[in-house]
């Protein structure tokens, strides 16, 4: 029987370099996590799902893929030592070991080896010794079954270690050997290229990856469809119709439908609905009062005026020498006072709107001698009162609205004047011209002018009055009035006193 030494020299005379020849460099230069995480949130929920569904998938594929590759390398070496074996069996069947050149070819060729070599009882004979000097470029060991847990977790771990080995290795020969015989007592070892071990291994590979994928893909379109269905959905259709309430939240028809489920998306439509109707009742609620109150204080402000107007004429009858007058005057002027004195304390800003105004083609300067008559314009020694415009002059306006907006500023110009004490040559001056489609109004007075603190909230309820006690509301009626017209009230510079101008159009012609 041959000794084992020349497979002993051509494993001798070769290297054996280990895991020290696979070492890499790698470096990690860090990812934009900022764009990463924008990118990711921009997504909606149903992108994401989808997205982590098959990610999910892949590394469980991932983390299958490893062991499965080692246990194929280990079945494929499985394969050529039993080949091996039963090639040694073979030459066992010659006188003295001796088989015919062209069968120990094909055994070989069957067995995918150079050279075989086995071991029995200590004694170690050359199989198929090696055609000429081979170099051993690595040993791979191919233990039996591991008896404990922790030794099959290191062998697991060592399989897998040079699976990874294998598939990043160039074209070497390497040495196996493995167990044989009844009782695993006796060696066979071959050695082999590993370039056809990679090959198939390369070959495995790809048909787990394709079917990763396709479980991945299969997995994630499953998964999406039974999770869109129960949750995604369920929480689309509440966030729009979140949005859409929003837009009118005292349109009813908003409300989220009830779709009858008894789990928490249900409770959630159930609440968000109790809820939604909640918030309409409230806010249609408080509209109401809001035009309550809006108009509430619209008539009180106006009734005040009234009020003072009847004040103003009162006040004359004191002059009149009749007995019965001069006992009732005094108690009407009181009343009066109340009257006013009631308004005052009950005037409240809402948010009701005007009603649409009703136009009409009229002459100007009438409506202007309307409204200083009714405010006791002009007063004798306090207040003068002029007009400057063409007594043709017309503009398309609501009478009434009109009215009511030049009365407010003119009202407000003769109290200025009269809150400066001893004033005598206190004036009131109306100007009036077209220019185009649209008439233009200035009120001008020479009075105490409008304060810079008033001017910042001049148009708004409450804030921009300019004298004690009052509301405010004149100049933002009048303000509202004149934009129904589609025109505007604004203040001017003056030098003295205060300068409001009107701006009417006419109406569009089509």
């Amino acid at each position: 029987m041959e000794k084992y030494d020349p497979v002993q020299r051509a494993i001798t005379n070769g290297s054996n370099p280990g895991t020290d020849d696979l070492k890499a460099k790698t470096s990690f230069a860090g990812a934009p996590w900022h764009a990463l995480k924008h990118l990711w949130e921009s997504r909606s929920l149903p992108a994401k799902l989808i997205i982590l569904t098959a990610a999910f998938v892949l590394l469980a594929e991932a983390l299958i893929f490893l062991p499965s590759i080692a246990s194929y390398r280990v079945t494929w070496l499985q394969e050529r030592l039993t080949a091996a074996q039963l090639a040694a069996l073979t030459s066992d069947a010659f006188p003295g070991g001796q088989i015919p050149s062209a069968l120990r070819a094909d055994l070989l060729r069957t067995a995918q080896v150079r050279a075989i070599a086995s071991r029995s009882e200590g004694e170690r004979r050359m199989v198929f010794p090696p055609e000429g000097d081979l170099t051993i470029d690595y040993v791979y060991y191919l233990p039996p079954e591991p008896d404990t847990f922790w030794e099959s977790l290191t062998t697991r771990l060592q399989q897998a270690k040079d699976a990874v080995t294998t598939l990043l290795s160039s074209d070497r020969t390497i040495r196996v050997i493995g167990h044989s015989g009844p009782d695993n007592n006796d060696l066979i070892e071959i050695v082999i290229p590993e370039a056809p071990l990679k090959a198939a291994m390369i070959r495995y590979g790809m048909n787990i990856l394709w079917l990763s994928i396709i479980l991945s893909v299969l997995t994630a379109v499953v998964v999406y469809f039974a999770l869109s269905r129960l949750f995604v959905k369920p929480l689309t259709r509440i966030t729009s119709n979140m949005l859409h309430f929003a837009e009118n939240p005292e349109d009813q028809s908003r409300i989220m439908p009830e779709t009858g489920r008894s789990d928490e998306i249900g409770i959630a439509e159930r609440e968000l609905a109790s809820m939604q109707r909640q918030l309409g009742n409230l806010l249609t609620q408080k509209n109401r009062l809001a035009q309550l109150g809006m108009a509430v204080s619209k008539i009180n402000h106006d009734l005040r005026n009234m009020l003072a107007n009847a004040q103003l004429i009162s006040d004359r009858l004191v002059d009149l020498p009749d007995p019965t007058v001069q006992r009732f005057v005094p108690k009407l002027i009181a009343s009066l006072d109340r009257a006013i004195q009631f308004c005052n304390s009950s005037l409240q800003f809402g948010g009701v709107s005007e009603a649409a105004p009703r136009r009409e083609l009229m002459l100007l300067k009438p409506l202007i001698e309307e409204v200083a008559d009714s405010q006791g314009l002009p007063r004798e020694g306090t207040v003068a009162f002029v007009t400057d415009m063409d007594a043709k002059l017309r503009v398309d306006a609501d009478q009434e609205h009109l009215f009511r907006a030049l009365s407010n500023l003119i009202r407000n110009a003769a109290q200025a004047i009269e809150s400066v004490e001893g004033k005598t040559d206190g004036e009131i001056r109306v100007a009036a011209h077209r220019e185009g489609r649209k008439v233009i109004v200035d009120v001008t007075d020479n009075g105490t002018g409008i304060p810079p603190k008033a001017r910042e909230n001049l148009f708004k309820a409450f804030q921009g009055s300019t004298k004690k006690g009052g509301t405010g509301l004149g100049l933002v009626i009048a303000a509202e009035l004149v934009q129904a017209h589609g025109g505007s009230l604004k203040l001017m510079d003056s030098k003295k006193g205060a300068h409001f101008r009107i701006e009417l159009p006419d109406r569009h012609v089509d």
